[in-house]
C-alpha cells in the first residue's frame, strides 16, 4: 500500500502516537475505508493499492504460502501490522511478510500486532510510493532485523532484494529470485509475478 505523511502542522508537535493509539484509529470513513501505519510515533496514512499492485501482491503470496508455509518452513502474512520499535513506536504493514519455523509461534501484541519480526517482507511499490519513502521503510525493516526486504517494482518490473549484510541486489524480469536461508529451494521467475 502506498502511504503518505499527514502534515505535522495539523499535530501538537509534543504528541507521538502509539501502537495503542493506532488500535483504535477508525477503518471505515464516511469517505471510505482507510489504513494506518506509524512511522515513529507519526501517522501515516494508507492509499488502497491499484488492480496491479493486488495482482502481484497475490502472487507473491501464492508462491510464499505454496512454497513456503505448505512445504512447513515457516508462515505467510499479509498487511499485518508489525510492531517494528517502542518509543517512538513504530508499526509497519507489509504487503507480504514470511516468518521461518523456529520463530513460530509468533508473539502478538497487546495490541493485536505481530511482534514477532519477519525474516522476509515485499512491499510492492504503488505510483503514490516516493523512492525517499520506501528507502527509509527499507532502513527502518533492516535496523528492526528483518533478514531480507524485496522491493516489487511493477512500472520497472523489477524486485529489488535488500539485505542487511550484503546490500541490494535488483532482478529483473529474466532473472529468478530464489531466498535459500528463509525458504529452501524457493524460486520464482520475476516475469511471472508480473504476468498479465
Amino acid at each position: 500500500m502506498a502511504g503518505f505523511l499527514i502534515d505535522s502542522s495539523t499535530q501538537p508537535p509534543e504528541r507521538l502516537f502509539t501502537a495503542a493509539d493506532l488500535a483504535f484509529f477508525p477503518t471505515d470513513l464516511p469517505s471510505g475505508s482507510v489504513d494506518f501505519e506509524l512511522e515513529s510515533g507519526r501517522l501515516v496514512v494508507m492509499v488502497p493499492p491499484g488492480h496491479m499492485h493486488g495482482s502481484v501482491q497475490a502472487r507473491i503470496t501464492t508462491e510464499l504460502g505454496i512454497q513456503g508455509e505448505r512445504a512447513e518452513f515457516g508462515r505467510v502474512f499479509t498487511e499485518v501490522g508489525i510492531v517494528m520499535s517502542r518509543s517512538p513506536d513504530s508499526v509497519l504493514a507489509p504487503d507480504v511478510a514470511f516468518v521461518v519455523k523456529s520463530n513460530l509461534p509468533v508473539r502478538e501484541s497487546p495490541e493485536g500486532y505481530l511482534e514477532t519480526i519477519p525474516d522476509l517482507v515485499v512491499e510492492v511499490r504503488s505510483k503514490n510510493d516516493s523512492r525517499v519513502h520506501l528507502d527509509r521503510k527499507v532502513a527502518d525493516y533492516i535496523a528492526a532485523g528483518v533478514r531480507i526486504v524485496w522491493v516489487v517494482d511493477p512500472a520497472a518490473r523489477s524486485v529489488t532484494a535488500h539485505r542487511g549484510d550484503s546490500g541490494q541486489h535488483v532482478f529483473l524480469e529474466a532473472d529468478t529470485v530464489t531466498i535459500d536461508d528463509v525458504i529452501p529451494g524457493f524460486q520464482v521467475a520475476v516475469g511471472d509475478i508480473f504476468r498479465e
